[in-house]
């Protein structure tokens, strides 16, 4: 029974961990902009939808026996044009994410470090660069403590929590938090990991409860951080979080928080580029040294082309990769039915209706986001 506690509390820290990442930091800025109403029908509504997508992708994982990730997944359950369809969204979506890294990162250093040698926002991303594409070549891992430093803040900013600062409902921004929050809520990744964690049917059954259990944890801490911040911040949120607080939580606590955050951006960094890298080398047969160029190199040259607005890239990555993805795993839950060679520790039944229902809300988001 302790060997089941241990492996099932693993593979909750695992999902969570996973799930909880660099999209809490644009939380309280699409919170403010666009309401505190609309901010929480989007965690409600993409929250659910998500559930049901980390719930369908697990019983495709209990129904089958060989041990895939998802490009493997697609292959198997619907060919080799879902496959390729899936490694694009992957590369993108990782891309994206690196570069939406690398711009926190920027922005992290500078308020660390504000008059050194006149350095700007600019400057301080090639220096993460640098610095992180030196450990991804070297295939070094940092180890963060996860994305708890954020608790800190709690007990600081509570009493400069002002409800008043925060507004209801603001229209022209109404649709602006669909992909941060998306993007934020996503750890399908992790599923098949958590399939290897809990090992036998006996540990399997905790599958599903793992899944729900990460889910409403991780949105409850992003909805808590969001109206946080943003009701201490108020007309000063910021799209990184942190430079809004200091205004109100002076220099000295923000230095900490920004500083426990940038470990923690440097370590999913880290994790996504060795990802890419790897996924490049053992699935696509590419040599380590144009992996190594890919991985580093894609997020910096989309930077000095000129994507460089934090919440733009992950609200594109959330919507467009998170549609094509949701789709895929979607329409392969529907084909594992029928298709599985393993009997699951549960099963969905899930009408119809509701499936086309899902697909069509991640499809039409992707399209009004290419289109904005």
């Amino acid at each position: 029974m302790e060997i089941k506690s241990k492996n099932f509390l693993l593979a909750l820290s695992v999902l969570i961990g996973t799930t909880i990442g660099a999209g809490i930091f644009g939380i309280p800025y699409v919170i403010f902009k666009s309401g505190l109403i609309p901010g929480l029908f989007y965690f409600v509504v993409l929250g659910g939808a998500v559930l049901l997508i980390h719930l369908f992708f697990g019983e495709i994982v209990l129904r089958t026996k060989e041990k895939y990730r998802l490009p493997g997944f697609a292959l198997k359950y619907l060919g080799r044009p879902a496959e390729t369809l899936i490694t694009i969204s992957v590369i993108v979506g990782v891309a994206g994410s690196l570069l939406a890294y690398l711009i926190l990162a920027g922005d992290f250093l500078k308020i660390l470090f504000p008059s050194l040698l006149g350095l700007s926002s600019f400057h301080f991303v090639l220096i993460s660069w640098l610095v992180l594409s030196y450990f991804v070549l070297q295939g070094i891992k940092i180890i963060a403590p996860a994305e708890l430093f954020t608790n800190s803040l709690f007990f600081f900013s509570l009493p400069k929590f002002n409800f008043s600062n925060l507004p209801v409902l603001n229209l022209p921004d109404i649709f602006l938090p669909f992909g941060i929050i998306l993007f934020s809520l996503v750890g399908w990744s992790a599923i098949p990991e958590i399939g290897e964690i809990l090992k036998n049917p006996d540990e399997k059954k905790f599958f599903k409860k793992v899944i729900i259990l990460s889910a409403t944890i991780s949105a409850v801490f992003y909805i808590l951080f969001g109206i946080l911040v943003a009701g201490v911040s108020g007309g000063n949120t910021s799209a990184d979080a942190f430079s809004g607080l200091i205004p109100f939580l002076g220099g000295k606590i923000v230095f900490f928080g920004v500083l426990a955050g940038l470990i923690t951006i440097a370590d999913s960094f880290l994790v996504l580029a060795l990802y890419l890298k790897n996924t490049l080398i053992c699935d696509l047969k590419f040599s380590k040294i144009p992996a190594f160029l890919i991985a580093c190199g894609s997020p910096l040259i989309l930077f000095l082309l000129g994507f460089r607005s934090f919440i733009d890239i992950i609200g594109f990555v959330g919507t467009v990769v998170g549609a094509v993805e949701g789709v895929i795993i979607i329409l392969m839950f529907k084909k594992a039915k029928k298709m599985g060679d393993r009997q699951p520790e549960y099963s969905l039944k899930i009408p119809s209706m509701l499936l086309y229902f899902l697909m069509t809300v991640f499809i039409l988001g992707a399209v009004f986001q290419c289109f904005k």
